[in-house]
């Protein structure tokens, strides 16, 4: 079943209220059919996941800034943090933070150069 709601305005009061009446739909639901909506592991699971990239970007950061003049690999990246197994993370962490011009980061564009070789460096 579906449903649909028609509302005159958005306003911090009719989202709150919207907001209001789909969490207590969830948790009635949840109670019909015997699951608990508000113990789910995984969201634990993915709040310490998230800490740890945080963590990394961090990282990443710290060393482009240290090294302003040198530009790095994914590669070199992972190596120079000890983390040889966080290739895909740093890539999309590397992206993530050139595409955003508050982090100074740039991507250093090559034709014809795969993503994962891309050269990453600290912008002034």
């Amino acid at each position: 079943e579906s449903m649909t709601i028609t509302i005159d305005r958005i306003d911090p009061f009719a989202f709150g209220v919207l907001v209001a009446l789909y969490e207590r739909a969830v948790g009635l639901y949840a109670s019909l059919i015997n699951i608990n909506a508000y113990h789910q592991p995984g969201v634990e699971a993915g709040k310490k996941e998230a800490g740890k990239v945080v963590k990394l970007q961090q990282a990443i950061i710290s060393l482009l800034r240290s090294n302003p003049t040198v530009s790095y690999t994914v590669e070199e990246v992972a190596s120079a943090l000890n983390v040889p197994n966080d290739v895909e993370t740093i890539l999309k962490v590397l992206l993530h933070l050139s595409a955003n011009p508050d982090h100074k980061i740039k991507r250093l564009l090559q034709e014809n150069t795969p993503l994962v070789a891309s050269r990453f460096q600290a912008s002034t």
